[in-house]
Parts: C-alpha cells; sequence; structure tokens
C-alpha cells in the first residue's frame, strides 16, 4: 500500500467524522512519522491556499513541486488535497496536533512552516490572511519571530533576509557563536540529517534552498568580521 493510499485512507476517516484524536492517535509511532508530516502538509497547505478565498492551480504546482507523486498515485493525491481545501476551520487544531506530536523545538516544524510559505508564495502574492495563518502556525509550533522573519525574507518578494534571523543568532553574538549556529544549520539541512528526522525524500527538495540561504548568511557576516 502506498504512503499516498495511507494518507486518503486517514483522510477519509477524519472527514466521515472519525475526528483528529482517532486520526493522530493513528500515526503517532514513529514509523508512521513522515505520513503525519505529509498529511499536515496537505491539510495545513490546503487551508491556508483557501484562506485568500481561492485556491489557484500555481499552488496546486507548487505542491506537486514538492512533493513527487507517481502517476499510480496522483487521484489518491488529488483526494486528500480536496478535501482538506473545503474551508479553512479546524487549521489550528491541526496544527496543534502536529506540534504535540513532535515537541517543542522539532525541525520537522520548521520544515512544516518552510513548506506552507512554499505553496502560499507560488501564485505570486502575499495575501493578509496568508500571513495571519502563517504567523498562527508559527505561533503553535513555538517559532521564534526571527525564524519566521527568516522564512518570510526567503520566500515573499522584496524583503532582504537578514543574516543574523537566518542563521537565528543575535547581532551582536560573538563570531564563534554565529560560526556555531552556521555549522548546526547546516548539519540540519543535510539531506542524511532530514532522512534521519522521517521527512519524506521529496521535502529535501526546500532544505537544499535553506543550505544556499544559510551559506550566504555565514559569507556575509565573516565577510564584515573580516574586513
Amino acid at each position: 500500500m502506498s504512503i499516498w493510499t495511507r494518507i486518503s485512507e486517514a483522510i477519509a476517516a477524519l472527514a466521515q467524522g472519525e475526528g483528529l484524536a482517532a486520526l493522530f492517535e493513528k500515526l503517532r509511532t514513529p514509523p508512521e512519522r513522515s505520513v503525519a508530516f505529509t498529511i499536515a502538509v496537505i491539510a495545513l497547505g490546503a487551508k491556508m491556499a483557501k484562506a485568500d478565498g481561492h485556491v489557484t492551480s500555481d499552488e496546486v504546482r507548487a505542491f506537486r513541486s514538492v512533493f513527487a507523486i507517481a502517476p499510480e498515485d496522483e487521484a489518491d493525491a488529488a483526494r486528500v488535497f480536496n478535501l482538506a481545501r473545503q474551508d479553512v476551520a479546524g487549521f489550528d487544531a491541526y496544527a496543534r496536533k502536529i506540534a504535540a506530536m513532535f515537541g517543542p523545538g522539532s525541525r520537522v516544524l520548521a520544515d512544516v512552516a518552510e513548506g506552507l510559505f512554499h505553496i502560499a508564495l507560488a501564485d505570486g502574492e502575499y495575501h493578509p490572511h496568508e500571513e495571519e495563518f502563517l504567523r498562527e502556525v508559527a505561533r503553535i509550533f513555538g517559532l521564534s519571530d526571527r525564524s519566521f522573519r527568516a522564512l518570510q525574507a526567503r520566500f515573499v518578494p522584496g524583503l532582504a533576509p537578514d543574516p543574523y534571523d537566518v542563521l537565528g543568532v543575535a547581532p551582536d553574538a560573538p563570531l564563534a557563536e554565529v560560526r556555531a549556529a552556521w555549522r548546526r544549520a547546516v548539519r540540519e539541512s543535510h539531506p542524511d540529517g532530514m532522512a534521519a528526522r522521517g521527512l519524506p525524500p521529496e521535502a529535501i527538495r526546500l532544505a537544499e534552498e535553506r543550505l544556499v540561504a544559510v551559506n550566504r548568511a555565514w559569507e556575509e557576516i565573516s565577510g564584515k568580521v573580516a574586513a
């Protein structure tokens, strides 16, 4: 049974009134974490797209660009997405369940937020309702304001990233602390590290973009110090 078939069955049970608690009880064991992560991206991503009043084809394509769906699984994937995008109601419940599943400080939660930004900006617009949605999810996930600003700068056109935000350090942090943060961020963005956290292979595509931003931030900060 493919991952998409399993997800489809779980979401269908939710739509039939089984409830979030029952759904996440099924998905809470470590072997199922990649399934739960995928459900979070689908449900939250679809509901966020709905937050501005409509789901565009660009947003659907953005979802597909992150999750490489095999032809035989496309029908199941579409069914899950369509069920989740019917309305925005309940998005915060999904966010809370996912936050409780992975615990505070988990890199997986930042990865989910990153995927949501990717889908939100797919149509080239950053709608106020989408920002409200993303800020609330970030709050529930326990992401810092610095982390949220770093995501905004990566995805929202016209926003220049603060290298200290990208690395999650204070502007007056010693270079040794900045270097340690940079090395930690590089490790977290490495494909092997992501696989160890139970993320689906498709999510690694976003990590590659994050790694570019991390290295650029370190180069900018270390270059200033050297100068």
